[in-house]
């Protein structure tokens, strides 16, 4: 008989996800023949409009740290065997508590500006994702009806406070901006090779946000108890977990980290808050974590990547108009397919080449055989 050892990480983590994006990319390829255009050149427009500029990669790693926050929102829920489809709602409802403060402290300095709005964005993140857990914890609600329901009250909710209560004077549905003293650093400022991008400090937090990830799940017994849960909620029973508290703590991380995306939007690129800022970013990081298999460093590179895809899908349809930006799209959702519901097509194939046979160790001899 032979075993075959699992797949290693890297591979798991790093070398499958690379090759179901590289099938969703040829397969978008032949789209782009279909309608004419050759897809050498689209795929080059795409690549130089996300890495050819220093103002592509700014744009770029201003999208992907928007997606590092979204996706470790739907990775730490996973982890504790919850599906969190609430981080749009979360994301947004934070934004409301981030340039509150912000507009409160802008008379002040950055610094504090950074602080309060990071605390109060984290702080009502939290608090709108808890109602979901304390809904599936104690009443048994599912958590994926309730976060979907939440991101709608979340919606209608930002759009009333927009319309009736924040919204400056003269404005439509959108606060003042922050004063200048209270405006976070562009990284522009710092170094020229990012001129006329969005990215800001705040991408300093996204890493910062991967390596707390990484602790707390894979280095701690909170993270000890998360996993537990999430594997198998019967021994974490038996091992004295207690599940009500770990869902209600787990999704309050993720709403909080969900959260952190309002301080790079609104208070540091917009400066302000508008009607529906979120943009579908807490959707598209369910993707992310999905594709990066719930780690932070398959998260890092799918947020890359999906920013990449944002940011070169626009400089796609400058330099070749008679490709639709709906392509873009349709490559985004190849990905989703590929690395989410096809995720694992190239498995078998890579167990084959890494498998290693385990050798059969010598049968004992038998009485018998020692007495012959």
């Amino acid at each position: 008989m032979s075993a075959r050892q699992p797949l290693p990480n890297w591979v798991t983590i790093v070398l499958m996800p690379v090759l179901n994006v590289l099938l969703a990319f040829v397969i978008g390829g032949l789209a782009v023949a279909i309608i004419g255009e050759n897809p050498l050149d689209a795929m080059w427009a795409l690549f130089y409009g996300a890495f050819g500029t220093g103002m592509g990669w700014g744009f770029t790693l201003h999208y992907a740290t928007n997606f590092i926050f979204t996706g470790l929102a739907v990775a730490i829920a996973f982890k504790a065997g919850m599906f969190n489809i609430g981080g749009e709602g979360q994301a947004y409802v934070a934004g409301l508590g981030a340039i509150m403060v912000a507009l409160w402290l802008d008379q002040s300095h950055w610094t504090l500006v950074l602080l309060g709005s990071t605390l109060a964005a984290m702080a009502m993140g939290a608090l709108w994702a808890m109602v979901p857990a304390w809904l599936q914890a104690k009443r048994g609600s599912h958590i994926v009806i309730t976060t979907i329901m939440f991101n709608f009250i979340a919606s209608a909710f930002m759009s009333y406070m927009l319309a009736q209560v924040i919204t400056a004077p003269g404005a439509n549905a959108e606060t003042r901006t922050i004063a200048e003293p209270g405006r976070l650093p562009l990284m522009s400022d710092w170094f020229d090779t990012f001129q006329y991008s969005p990215l800001n400090i705040t991408f300093f937090f996204g890493i910062a946000a991967l390596i707390f990830t990484y602790v707390l799940i894979w280095r701690t017994k909170l993270g000890y108890k998360i996993r537990t849960l999430g594997a198998n909620p019967e021994a974490a029973r038996y091992a004295g977990i207690s599940a009500v508290s770990i869902i209600i703590i787990a999704m309050a991380i993720s709403g909080a980290l969900a959260g952190l995306m309002a301080v790079n939007e609104a208070v540091g690129v917009q400066k302000r808050l508008v009607v529906g800022y979120v943009q579908g970013f807490g959707f598209v990081g369910i993707a992310v974590a999905f594709m990066g298999r719930s780690h932070p460093v398959g998260i890092a590179l799918a947020a890359l990547l999906f920013g990449a895809l944002y940011q070169g899908g626009q400089e796609l349809a400058f330099e070749l108009p008679a490709v639709p930006s709906d392509l873009v799209v349709v490559i985004q959702a190849l990905v989703i397919l590929f690395t989410g519901a096809m995720g694992d097509m190239f498995r078998p194939l890579l167990e084959r080449i890494f498998a290693r046979r385990v050798k059969p160790s010598p049968e004992a001899p038998t009485t018998a055989d020692s007495e012959a």
